[in-house]
């Protein structure tokens, strides 16, 4: 019989079949193992949340740059399209964010500009 080993963000280890896990691994960085319960560190929750939706902006930005730049070659009105790359830039700095005090409240607090929540 092979035993399944969890590893904490600091690298402590423990059987994964003696300790109570998170519901899921979204935050699977962020996991610290006290006793024999395996918790997610809210801090390095919401670091781990703000890197997802800087990686969840990218291709967004890219193709409102794409937009931005047939708007200019037409004179068309841009106001729009910069408040969209503005909303896309601040995201990760979302007060929702910062003020969660939970995880579920971390995951609820996706910024509905960046599409569909990897966390619903």
């Amino acid at each position: 019989m092979t035993t399944t080993y969890v590893i904490d963000k600091d690298g402590n280890s423990a059987d994964a079949s003696a300790v109570t896990l998170p519901s899921d691994r979204h935050f699977r960085d962020a996991w610290s193992l006290s006793g024999d319960v395996i918790s997610e560190d809210l801090a390095i929750s919401k670091t781990i949340m703000q890197d997802e939706i800087r990686r969840a902006r990218t291709p967004l930005l890219e193709a409102l740059d794409t937009d931005y730049m047939k708007a200019l070659e037409t004179s068309a009105d841009t106001t729009s399209i910069v408040a969209s790359k503005q909303a896309l830039r601040d995201a990760p700095a979302e007060q929702a964010i910062a003020d969660a005090t939970t995880i579920d409240e971390l995951k609820a607090a996706w910024p509905s500009c960046c599409g569909d929540s990897p966390y619903a």
